[in-house]
């Protein structure tokens, strides 16, 4: 090739690359932009509900009767003989006649006064058969103060409290039956008329069970007093407490804690 040729075709060369030198620089000047790098997400938002509270303005830690391996939950109240079973009805609707003396409640202490008349014969057999079972069991003196205890233990037990309201409304139910049930029917009638004074407080002592599991289960996922501890990833940050709805501020902190 004459060297004219090839200087010509040296010159192509050049301004073809130098076309595609400007269209790469074009186009690089048209692309967009690279997005920003993605900010991490905020740190967790922690909601701890209230911490769960007893039932009927009970305090936050008595003991109940326990659950039998029947399902049924034993009181003073279980496994006693007839004699006793009358006592403890008699027990128990002397506590409500006591206890029970807002005005809508006057039905109770009527109506036991006429308990007392009317089924005499039946509480003085059973008072004696309570005496004669205790003295085959203790001797002197002390059959009496193991009667005694026990009876204070029944006592106890219809005056609890937190079951006021609901043991008052059973103890009207109670004065009703009893215009009904005649002397020679007391003995049978006196199963259903104590277990009638005792539901309230079986249904106070199930409702306070489900409150222990309640509050169990609140305390194992977020600690004794309502603290938790939220570890973030490296991007997050602590960030402020977080209150639980509908209760007082709880402390919720945010650590950089290695994990465990």
């Amino acid at each position: 090739m004459k060297a004219g040729g090839q200087g010509l075709h040296r010159r192509r060369s050049l301004l073809a690359g130098a076309a595609v030198a400007m269209t790469l620089a074009v186009l690089a000047g048209c692309a967009k932009p690279p997005p920003p790098p993605v900010a991490p997400p905020p740190p967790p938002v922690v909601v701890i509900p209230p911490i769960p509270t007893p039932p009927m303005g009970a305090p936050t830690t008595m003991n109940i009767p326990p659950v039998q391996a029947d399902g049924t939950r034993h009181t003073v109240n279980s496994g006693i003989s007839s004699s006793q079973t009358i006592w403890n009805l008699r027990s128990g609707y002397n506590v409500a006649a006591l206890n029970c003396i807002e005005p809508e409640y006057i039905p109770i202490l009527d109506g036991y006064k006429r308990f007392l008349k009317v089924y005499d014969k039946s509480l003085d057999k059973a008072s004696r058969d309570i005496d004669a079972s205790f003295r085959t069991q203790h001797v002197g003196r002390a059959a009496i103060v193991a009667r005694e205890t026990y009876q204070t233990q029944v006592y106890n037990f219809f005056s609890l409290p937190p079951v006021d309201s609901a043991f008052c409304k059973a103890a009207m139910d109670l004065s009703v039956d009893l215009q009904t049930v005649d002397p020679g029917q007391f003995e049978a009638y006196s199963y259903t008329g104590l277990a009638k004074l005792e539901a309230p407080f079986k249904a106070f002592f199930d409702a306070y069970a489900q409150y222990q599991a309640d509050l169990a289960a609140w305390q194992a996922r977020y600690g004794p007093k309502g603290m938790i501890i939220v570890r973030p990833d490296a991007n997050q940050t602590a960030g402020p407490p977080v209150a639980p709805a509908g209760g007082p501020p709880q402390t919720v902190t945010l650590p950089s804690l290695p994990s465990q």
